[in-house]
């Protein structure tokens, strides 16, 4: 199937818009990059939880539920990097599609490797939010280890330690999670986007 052609069943569909109005929002990926550690698994799940008690109905996405499953053939070399995300794009897409808002919690360290998934979904449905404590805070707050052992030589590839992460070029939202507890943090993502999600 080529990219960005529209195939004749997609017309057919129930619309976009039609199935916002049905779920009273408007459908948006919401995507936080940061490094391990950063906080954002914690601050999506906070989000959805939000969301979802003012009767809003949401997605998260993040390591934990795509490698363990759609995405369990990737490792994390550059070209696994890029593969992951845009499968995650496309999966982003199609909740688009459904009126969903999706939350994605994702390294995703490169600006090729946003300005890729933001190139799938649409500039103007993804709201990009940078987590960006200190590595210091993050190494403290890593439970499973993984910084220790990527220092020791026994994981490659580990973002903030031997795999680069590039400052983010178009953040709408930059958050210091090390200086910002959840509640603080969570206040200013909803400041920024809760008027986007709503309908009108």
């Amino acid at each position: 199937m080529e990219q960005g052609k529209v195939y004749p069943l997609f017309e057919k569909l129930v619309s976009r818009e039609s199935k916002e109005q049905k779920l009273g929002q408007h459908a948006k990926v919401i995507w936080f990059t940061g490094l391990p550690c950063s906080g954002k698994t914690t601050l999506a799940l906070a989000l959805e939880k939000h969301l979802f008690s003012k009767g809003m109905f949401c997605q998260v996405l993040d390591g934990d539920n795509v490698r363990c499953g759609i995405n369990n053939n990737l490792g994390f070399s550059n070209a696994d990097r890029l593969e992951n995300i845009r499968r995650i794009a496309e999966i982003s897409k199609l909740f688009l599609s459904a009126g969903i808002i999706t939350i994605n919690a994702f390294v995703s360290p490169t600006n090729e490797i946003r300005d890729l998934a933001r190139g799938i979904i649409g500039e103007d449905d993804f709201i990009e939010i940078f987590l960006n404590p200190s590595l210091s805070s993050c190494e403290q707050r890593d439970v499973k280890g993984m910084y220790k052992k990527a220092r020791a030589g026994q994981i490659s590839d580990f973002t903030g330690v031997n795999a680069p992460f590039e400052i983010p070029e178009n953040a709408q939202l930059e958050i210091h999670t090390d200086t910002e507890n959840v509640e603080t943090s969570l206040q200013q993502i909803l400041d920024n986007i809760l008027p986007i999600l709503l309908l009108a």
